[in-house]
């Protein structure tokens, strides 16, 4: 007992048994973010170069380095639910750039965790390669808050669409 006291050291008596809490710091507010993030999404879809725009494989497929092979397959298998869609037919790159970054954002805000792309095939020129599924293959890959895609299943648009899996805020 006596070592306990001396390690203790000198006590006092409380009067009162409620805790002082400290009131917690409020978080600060960003008054840009919005803006941030939208321009943080322009320049992920900044004009692609042509190496971009080469044709790529009938299939897309992308996950983040670490995401488990599972959630690719249940994406694959269209395990996990639409939450909303874009359809990007007839649109220049130039517009379904912009069309497709305000639709993740909102997406985003939405709190959506999977939605599909419908990019379209791009065969109706037989003398150009298409020019809007690789474009789009390329802005998804940039894009932080994409975990993975995929093309779709036969019956959700096949290779003319993807679906994309969204990280949670």
């Amino acid at each position: 007992m006596a070592l306990f006291r001396e390690a203790v050291g000198e006590v006092r008596s409380v009067n009162n048994d409620r805790v002082e809490t400290e009131k917690r710091p409020q978080r600060p507010l960003l008054r840009h973010s919005e803006q941030d993030d939208r321009s943080v999404m322009q320049s992920l879809l900044e004009d692609l170069s042509e190496f971009d725009m080469l044709e790529t494989g009938e299939h897309l497929s992308y996950t983040q380095p670490g995401l488990q092979r599972s959630v690719l397959k249940k994406l694959k298998s269209g395990r996990y639910s639409i939450q909303s869609e874009i359809d990007l037919h007839g649109l220049t790159v130039n517009e379904a750039r912009q069309e497709l970054a305000e639709f993740l954002v909102a997406a985003q805000e939405r709190r959506h965790l999977c939605v599909r792309v419908i990019h379209g095939k791009g065969r109706k020129n037989a003398d150009r390669a298409p020019r809007l599924k690789p474009a789009v293959n390329q802005w998804l890959q940039r894009n932080r808050q994409v975990m993975a895609f995929c093309s779709a299943r036969m019956n959700d648009g096949g290779t003319g669409a993807v679906y994309v899996l969204l990280k949670r805020n």
